[in-house]
């Protein structure tokens, strides 16, 4: 994956299909307000650009995640292993600019390279993409943020690289500003804070 397939591959990451299943529009949105769609994220059209496997998409239906056991045992095992794995450093620092959306093929990124390669792995283990989408927020000092929330019929729950735990959304201390449509993944919608956030602020 990147340079290190080995250790992905010994991590059985395809042991995530076991005991996991989906089902169509489980429950209601748990947001406390979901808005109109906005824009997409400032570097999310170069992304695409350059991955466009990764942003393939078209009208879908939403679908959410039963979880089960084993289905919260591999997100928490899928955060922490990225979380690990991947070394923090600022796209300044990185690739002399100030924002700049890539996988991490080299070992290293910021708060949006953690949520794409974690989106990545489970997308490839067979999870639904209508379930990851890629999330903006304010984090708790007000500096946007990147996390990935996963949908499920008990909530939604946010993968993050500044903590080692899933997490709900509502126990993030996080104000929320615009994720992924579940329907469309290149259609963004507004989760009531509208200030830009531009999600360079952390590595970690």
């Amino acid at each position: 994956m990147f340079g290190i397939t080995g250790r992905t591959t010994g991590m059985a990451i395809a042991a995530l299909l076991i005991g996991f299943s989906v089902t169509a529009n489980a429950g209601d949105a748990r947001y406390a307000s979901l808005g109109d769609t906005t824009r997409s994220p400032i570097g999310w059209i170069e992304f695409c650009a350059d991955n466009p496997a990764d942003c393939r998409g078209a009208a879908t239906q939403a679908r959410d995640i039963v979880i089960t056991q084993t289905a919260w045992k591999d997100l928490l095992r899928v955060n922490r292993w990225v979380n690990e794995t991947i070394k923090p450093m600022t796209d300044q620092d990185h690739w002399g600019v100030v924002e700049k959306w890539s996988l991490p093929d080299d070992g290293y990124g910021d708060c949006e390279d953690y949520v794409l390669l974690k989106r990545k792995m489970l997308i490839d283990a067979g999870w639904p993409r209508e379930a990851l989408l890629i999330t903006v927020v304010r984090d708790k000092k007000g500096d946007g943020h990147a996390v990935l929330t996963v949908k499920t019929d008990k909530g939604e729950y946010v993968l993050d690289n500044q903590n080692e735990n899933v997490v709900s959304w509502t126990e993030t201390g996080y104000r929320f500003v615009k994720r992924q449509s579940q329907s469309n993944p290149n259609v963004w919608v507004s989760l009531g804070d509208n200030r830009p956030a531009v999600a360079t602020a952390s590595a970690r």
